[in-house]
């Protein structure tokens, strides 16, 4: 039998790997030259618009919502289906998240049941570009816009994604990226907050280093004094060099991984159009471009937990991506969520899985997974 086939593998140059060596030759390892020139790249990509590098993109949802100083009992507006990072950062920033269900087309926040969720105490709106596929921006922005709320776009897999021509991240309030090994591009682990709001930038630079007026690498340096000042109660979300190093070489490979990708994709859409076994992921209306982070159709006769096993043992690795978060036990002891309070991200949750896809799977492994699915879902 071939070997394990994983669902996801992050694809790494030899540039990238020897920019980690040179990087661990050289002395310095953490926040240093080379953070500062992927945030210089990750500046110019999304339109020159300010980054900032950090240790993940549950960091930088973290501190991008303490530099909206939410109060106790704020309300945050996201979704249901998404990983538990963006409630759990809500709660961790003093807020109250509260959800609206998805539009079981796109798997995104429905915005049209938006509105109605919005009341005296929303501060923010949290979508989620789920699996790469950018929200329907114009209309969360327009009610942000009325009730004089921020946006926080949860665009952890969404990076080189575009909505309407413009990538995200591009335009719009704050966006936070994230560069885990299993997302289009990788530093390891890690994350950014992408924004041009003068007071968040200057609240997440002392958020995410101890409330230090300065980084070590300038203190440290020959020109740099080794004083400092302590100005709030930080973080320790800082991205290292070693990270940086492989982040330099990523991102400009990235529209070419997602190229890679939306071809494996055509692939597996085509090969499993008029299966009834599957839902198949669909696209929206509005003009975008899918970043497809994950593949994620949705088994509409075979129990999941099955359907993985039994992919397993064909040496395929399946993804569960994700349960819905209002079922989860804390969420429901403090939110006081049912699960049929969502429905919809309770389907969702309950009936999706992420098939491989990654930019250096090759065909003869896209056919291996799709000859296991015939033999699985009993179409063989």
């Amino acid at each position: 039998m071939s070997e394990f086939l994983p669902f996801a593998k992050p694809a790494l140059s030899e540039a990238a790997i020897e920019e980690v060596v040179a990087c661990l030759r050289s002395g310095w390892i953490t926040t240093g030259p080379r953070v500062q020139k992927f945030e210089e790249m990750l500046s110019a990509y999304h339109g020159g618009r300010r980054a900032l590098a950090l240790s993940s993109a549950t960091a930088g949802l973290h501190v991008a919502l303490l530099a909206l100083n939410l109060k106790e009992g704020d309300e945050v507006i996201t979704t249901p289906l998404t990983f538990v990072a963006t409630l759990n950062t809500i709660v961790l920033a003093g807020g109250k998240p509260v959800l609206v269900d998805i539009d079981p087309a796109t798997l995104n926040m429905d915005v049209s049941r938006l509105e109605t969720a919005i009341t005296k105490r929303t501060r923010v709106i949290m979508p989620v570009h789920f699996a790469g596929l950018p929200c329907d921006l114009d209309p969360i922005y327009a009610l942000a816009k009325k009730h004089t709320l921020r946006v926080v776009e949860d665009c952890a897999h969404s990076i080189g994604a575009e909505y309407k021509g413009k990538k995200l991240g591009s335009f719009g309030d704050i966006a936070v990226m994230s560069f885990h090994p299993n997302k289009n591009m990788t530093t390891g682990e890690g994350g950014a907050v992408i924004t041009e709001d003068k007071d968040v930038i200057n609240a997440i630079e002392r958020l995410r280093f101890h409330g230090i007026d300065r980084n070590a690498f300038n203190r440290f340096a020959k020109s740099g004094s080794v004083h400092y000042d302590v100005v709030l109660p930080g973080f320790k979300y800082n991205m290292m060099d070693m990270q940086a190093a492989l982040g330099i070489h990523q991102l400009p490979e990235l529209d070419g991984f997602i190229t890679k990708r939306i071809a494996f994709v055509k692939r597996y859409m085509e090969a499993l159009k008029d299966w009834p076994e599957l839902l198949l992921p669909r696209a929206p209306q509005y003009p975008h471009k899918h970043a497809w982070h994950l593949f994620t159709p949705r088994l509409a006769k075979m129990a999941r937990d099955e359907f993985i096993n039994a992919m397993k043992a064909e040496n395929i690795g399946i993804g569960l991506h994700y349960e819905a978060c209002h079922v989860f036990s804390w969420y429901k002891e403090h939110c006081g969520w049912k699960p049929d309070d969502f429905p919809h991200a309770l389907a969702a949750g309950n009936s999706i899985c992420s098939l491989p896809l990654f930019p250096t799977m090759t065909n003869a492994e896209q056919e291996r997974v799709i000859k296991a699915l015939e033999k699985v879902l009993k179409k063989g």
